[in-house]
């Protein structure tokens, strides 16, 4: 079966480690991992590291995508220069295509108001609450969660969010994914083994 790419979208100050785990893995299990940018422009992470992106932002479709990942970024707090980042998972949203969001990520769709009627986490409470949103009440205190097609997770879980990214897109089955995250997650070196067995069935 062929499976449409997934999309990573990059922005100036992306926070370099909350992605890696995902978009490594979904390549293991024979997704094509592209990257966005706003205008199509070279860009560099929090790190210092420069990206060339595959297309442009605004010649991305929902149709030609499996999801649209946000990484958390100081730009996210830092004006309006990624509103039309957030656009662009409410139309993937709108189209039930996923969209994953960590981090800083989350304000930016608290801010489009995506999160104000689904299920979600972020780094905290107040860091949420300061954007005015409405979906407080919708606030969820765990490492990583998943509503419909939106995963959200906090800046210190990116093994959770790819757990949750993993399963959302079938990338590999449920016991392959629970020996997974206890092998990332809590180094656990039982599930080494299984986790090599679920992937090579």
């Amino acid at each position: 079966m062929t499976r449409k790419p997934v999309h990573l979208a990059l922005y100036d100050t992306w926070a370099d480690w909350e992605t890696g785990h995902a978009t490594a893995h979904l390549a293991l299990a024979g997704f094509e991992v592209r990257t966005a940018t706003p205008g199509g422009r070279p860009v560099t992470s929090m790190g210092g590291l420069h990206a060339r992106p595959d297309l442009a932002l605004e010649e991305l479709r929902p149709e030609d995508s499996s999801l649209l990942i946000l990484p958390g970024a100081t730009a996210w707090d830092e004006g309006d220069d990624l509103v039309p980042v957030a656009r662009t998972a409410r139309a993937f949203l709108d189209a039930g295509v996923p969209v994953a969001a960590i981090c800083g990520a989350t304000a930016g769709l608290a801010r489009e108001g995506l999160l104000d009627d689904r299920a979600h986490t972020s780094a905290a409470v107040p860091y949420l609450a300061a954007t005015g949103y409405a979906g407080a009440g919708r606030y969820v205190e765990a490492d990583a969660v998943t509503d419909g097609p939106l995963v959200t997770a906090g800046p210190t879980e990116p093994v959770a969010f790819a757990r949750e990214i993993l399963r959302l897109l079938g990338a590999y089955d449920d016991k392959a994914v629970d020996a997974w995250y206890r092998l990332f997650h809590h180094s656990d070196p039982a599930a080494y083994a299984e986790w090599m067995e679920a992937v090579s069935r």
